[in-house]
This record gives structure tokens, sequence and C-alpha cells, in this order.
């Protein structure tokens, strides 16, 4: 166990930045951090808990680190507090126009967000329930930035609408770009920024979970315990010892898999239109062609981007793809529902291919994510003819749905924010249209 005292010296105290800072850092940790002042207590991974120590200017705050890489945790930490000491800049409060507004979205931001002055994230946040389409775009109007999610809508209609009405910035508080058209927001000079990045773990875990229950069929055994059957028929899974699993994208979320995948004693081959080859050196998987991937493994999971165009990944796994794979094969997608042909895997399905599919995400579930519609009729389609298949699970995009995540997603994209109108490098969060 390591400790260290510092003095608080910022004016505002542990405000909003510092506090999601430390909360970043400590998150990527193995060794547990608490913070103690005041007489309080609080998780380091734990933003809301740091901001409730109260720790004004003058504040002497107790750091603990108990774990097996102690010494990178002090030495990480020590960095995160000197990058966010006070500095001498005096910028304007950038206006944001937040779209898709949810009550857990408003926990993390609402804090974040509500200092102005020296040090702190110098946001206005203005919080729409309404996505960003070509029908709500003029909201923005006046705004110096949007803040919107996987569900909203920026083709070049919204773009110029957007450009029209003052905004200078997109900030996405996800880590896909695919509803954003890049090439108009470059013409029209609109920055885009993503969350490169949140919690890759969530997503990787929500994956397994999500296959795990289409394979041993947990949710119709749920139901039937509480019709009080507790007949075993339906419910034959398959073991994963000993099996392949193929990770289709292998960047942090693919990785996260493969390692949950090693863990369930899985062999485990991956396919990347940019292999990482350091990979294949620590032993966690092997790089093997598409078609290679598709005929021996026993699970794909899917973690690439969305990439429409010749050589993307739109309909990557397509009747073509499907016809390669075994009967007996489980598919999982956590990444973007652009991925698979729905009308390829519904056949299949049809004709008794696949012992067990999961979907976090699949095409024309836009209309759907994030909506309550319980005392409504199901009226999409292709919702309804997923849910149909006994042996396919669905959910409603979310993977990333972890405390840990969203502290992430609101921490980057107010980082994003900051570095925009501070003039501070972007590093990877910037995305650019091709060309």
């Amino acid at each position: 166990m390591k400790t260290f005292e510092i003095q608080v010296k910022n004016a505002l105290g542990i405000h909003a930045r510092p506090a999601a800072l430390i909360a970043q850092a400590c998150t990527d940790m193995k060794s547990q951090v608490t913070l103690e002042a005041n007489g309080n207590t609080a998780g380091g991974a734990n933003v809301l808990q740091i901001l409730k120590l109260g720790a004004v200017k003058g504040t002497t705050v107790k750091f603990t680190v108990e774990g097996p890489d102690e010494e990178e945790a002090v030495q990480k930490l020590k960095e995160v507090l000197s990058e966010i000491a006070p500095k001498e800049k005096q910028v304007s409060v950038l206006r944001v126009a937040f779209f898709g507004t949810k009550d857990y979205d408003r926990i993390f931001f609402s804090e974040l967000s509500r200092e102005k002055g020296e040090g702190t994230y110098n946001t206005d946040i203005r919080y729409f329930d309404s996505r960003l389409t070509p029908e709500t775009a003029h909201l923005a109007n006046g705004f110096d930035a949007v803040c919107i999610f996987v569900n909203d809508e920026a083709p070049r209609e919204v773009i110029r609408t957007l450009h029209d009405g003052g905004v200078r910035l997109i900030l996405l508080r996800c880590a896909g770009f695919n509803n954003v058209d890049l090439k108009a927001a470059k013409e029209y000079g609109i920055t885009v920024l993503r969350v490169p990045a949140y919690s890759p773990y969530a997503v990787a875990e929500h994956a397994m979970a999500l296959i795990q229950t289409a394979n041993r069929r947990i949710h119709k055994a749920y139901f039937k315990v509480k019709d009080n059957n507790f007949a075993l028929s339906g419910l034959l899974g398959l073991d994963l010892h000993n099996k392949v699993a193929g990770i289709i994208g292998t960047g942090r979320i693919g990785q996260c898999m493969a390692h949950i995948c090693k863990g369930y004693g899985m062999t485990v081959l991956g396919w990347d239109a940019y292999p990482n080859k350091a990979l294949e050196e620590e032993g966690l998987l092997t790089y093997v062609s598409k078609e290679e991937l598709f005929r021996k493994a026993d699970l794909i999971s899917l973690h690439a981007p969305l990439i429409m165009g010749e050589n993307g990944t739109y309909h990557l796994i397509d009747a073509k793809a499907i016809a390669m794979m075994k009967d007996s094969a489980m598919l999982v997608n956590t990444s973007r529902g652009g991925l698979i042909d729905t009308e390829a895997l519904i056949e299949a399905l049809k004709n008794g291919k696949f012992h067990a599919v999961g979907l976090d995400v699949y095409e024309g579930e836009d209309e759907n994510v994030y909506t309550d519609r319980s005392d409504e009729p199901l009226r999409n389609d292709v919702t309804a003819r997923l849910l149909s298949f006994p042996n396919l699970v669905l959910t409603s995009h979310q993977a990333f749905f972890t405390r840990e995540a969203l502290q992430a997603i609101a921490a980057v994209t107010m980082e994003n924010a900051r570095n925009f109108n501070e003039g501070f490098p972007y590093g990877d969060a910037e995305v650019k249209a091709k060309g």
C-alpha cells in the first residue's frame, strides 16, 4: 500500500474537470485508489464521490493506492494532478445543444459542466429530449456545438442547417461516426470529435453475456421457471471450452473479447483490416483471412467499425459469409447493425442455421433505440421477425451501458469540448473525411 498527499491549489478546489480526470485514470488501474478529505472518503474511480469530498482550495487530500500496480498508479496520478494544475488562460463559454437527452446523461454531464472559470470545462449545455434529425436541427441555432449519440442523424442536410445556425463543432458521445456526413462537415468547416474508447470491457462483457444467454437459452429458462416448468427440453447448450472464437475487429473491444474467450479455454482467431501483430506475438490470437475465420469459428463476435463503400464493412456478414459458417455457429454483434445483412440472417435462421445469435444492434433499430414503446403494438417488422427465433436474443444498444462507461463518455466528451474551445490538440478523437 502506498499513500501520498496533495494540497489543493485551484481556486475552485477539486471541481468537475480534475475529478473526472482522476476518476478516468483510476478506472484504468488494477490497484484500488481512495481519496480522503474533510473526514470523507471517495473511491478513486467514482467521479461523483470525488466531487462530494468538498475539497476546496487549501484542502489536504490523502491518496491511498493498494494493488499490483501501485508504483505505476502513483506515478500516473501525480502526472494527472500536475496536468490539471491551475493555468492562466481566459476562454469563453462554449454553448452546447445536447440532443437525445436521457436522465442518465444528465447525471455526469450536468456535474461536469456546472462550473465556469479558470481550469473548468467552460461549457453551457442545453438539453433537448429529441434526437438530432433534419426536422430538429434548427434547435441548435445560436449554439457553438451539438452533442449527439449513435441514433442521431447528421447527413448533409443537417450539417448545412447546423452551419447556418452557427455550429462549429459536433461532439459525438460515442466511438462510431457513421451517422455523420464527414465530407459535408469538412466542406462547412465543422470539426467532428468522438470518444475513441470509453469502456471496452463493458461492450465485450455484454457480448459474452449476450451469446451465453442465447447459447444456454437462459432467456427461455427464466420464463419456464416463472411458469413453474422445470423441464430442460429446449434448453440444450454448447460448451465454449475447446471451441474456436473468431474476433472480427481487433481494436480495444475486440482484444477484451479475445481475452474473455481465452478465459473460457477457447482458441482465438482474428481478422482486422489492419492487423496488430503484437497480439499474435503475445499469443492472444492468430490472424487469418475472413473466409478461414468464417469456416473455422464456433463463435463469431463482431467488433469492427461500420465503413460504407468499396472495401468497407457494410454487410460484412452477408448470405455468402453465412454460407461459409458452421450450421452450429454462434454469432454476436455489439458493434453496428449494418455489419450484418439482416435479411440474409433471417433467411439463414429460418433454414436452421446458427445454434445461437445475440444482437445488441441490428439494421432497422434506429426508431426503437432508447425509446419506451411498451404501451404500443410492435410495429417494426424487422424486430418482430428477429424476436420470433427462440435461439436469438435481442437487446437495445445497451452494451456500453455501465457506470464506468457513462463516466468515461462524459469526461472524454467534455475534454474534447475544452480542447476545441482552448485550441488544444484533439489526438485520435478527431474524425475527418478521407481524401
